[in-house]
């Protein structure tokens, strides 16, 4: 690997300056390797991470740090079965680069991965052990995952996100059919990819969420009339039972979402990318899957690159929208199935 590929960022002073990072370490292979999830009581709230040697290892590792970095404080950590969050705290400009820092952990964890490997080997009948089953599984293979936290409010998020972690992780467990990908679901045409609530697909009446830029000028130009009055359609057709469907793209159409999200009123969410393996919801939508209040959809692939979404993607993913709504049963009271494949 060349020194370049860890340049995550424009070369310069950027990453020895003051910041605040979240570091993901990961076993490529997804063993649980350093840790045991325990639910109690089949209770997601209870959950917690039982460590392995190889966990309390790696946690000594990465607490060591500050001791070889004065300038680092750890923030917070969480250890999974088979990953590590940590955010760290450059309190001061440092010689180094946090990059730096990083690879540290890394090389000090891959150490651990190899004792760890070495004490499972099998040995073979003359006694010594197998070169080749040395290593079963690859170990901390995997650069670590490394992000700067800039926006306002994105660090109590990333807070939030790393404690909430076993028991995310318990609720994918105790409902799997809602939290795993769900391939070639076809409607009104289309094939997709989904996770959620796929009875959402069996209801009688549905409404895509379309604000139009016109009503969004209108209102920055002092008439918000018909910009509200369109946005309280939406939530009075959600109460009335129709299932709303968008990408939720524009900030007036997750305002709607967001109302949906506090009252438990379903939708389908077009999402524009495909799932990742291991994907897992943002948080609003992890629980709004949690409460089978919600399906998400998406007809493409992952794509890693992908990082902005084009008004080409926001005509697409709308037009989407609308056909998934045009499957509404007509008249809206009659109540019966209906074929979602037109």
């Amino acid at each position: 690997m060349t020194d370049d590929s860890w340049h995550w960022q424009e070369p310069g002073e950027a990453w020895k300056g003051v910041g605040i990072y979240h570091v993901t370490l990961t076993i490529p292979s997804r063993e649980p390797l350093l840790g045991d999830l325990i639910i109690p009581d089949n209770d997601p709230t209870k959950a917690y991470i039982k460590r392995t040697d190889l966990g309390n290892a790696l946690v000594d590792k990465l607490l060591s740090h500050p001791s070889y970095y004065p300038e680092i404080r750890i923030l917070q950590f969480c250890l999974m079965p088979d990953h590590l969050h940590a955010i760290l705290h450059v309190t001061r400009p440092m010689e180094t680069s946090i990059r730096s820092v990083v690879r540290s952990l890394w090389q000090g964890a891959k150490k651990l991965g190899k004792a760890y490997t070495l004490s499972v080997a099998p040995e073979s009948d003359s006694g010594s052990m197998n070169k080749e089953d040395v290593y079963p599984f690859p170990i901390f293979t995997e650069r670590p995952f490394i992000r700067p936290m800039s926006r306002r409010g994105q660090l109590q998020t990333m807070y939030d996100y790393i404690r909430m972690n076993p028991q995310r992780l318990a609720t994918k467990r105790l409902m799997p059919d809602y939290f795993r990908v769900q391939d070639n679901i076809k409607v009104a045409g289309h094939l997709y990819s989904g996770v959620g609530d796929a009875d959402l697909l069996q209801r009688a009446r549905y409404m895509p969420v379309h604000v139009r830029w016109t009503m969004v000028e209108e209102a920055e130009q002092g008439d918000d009339k018909r910009l509200r009055d369109y946005m309280n359609a939406c939530v009075l057709a959600a109460r009335q039972g129709s299932v709303m469907v968008s990408p939720f793209i524009s900030k007036q159409e997750q305002a709607v979402m967001e109302v949906l999200l506090k009252e438990g009123l379903p939708f389908i969410h077009i999402a524009d990318n495909g799932f990742r393996d291991y994907y897992k919801p943002q948080s609003s939508l992890f629980d709004a899957v949690a409460r089978k209040q919600v399906l998400i959809l998406s007809p493409w692939e992952y794509d890693s690159h992908k990082k902005h979404v084009s008004r080409a993607d926001c005509v697409e993913m709308n037009k989407l929208a609308e056909e998934i709504a045009s499957l509404s049963v007509v008249p809206e009271s009659d109540s019966g199935s209906m074929n979602k494949d037109k």
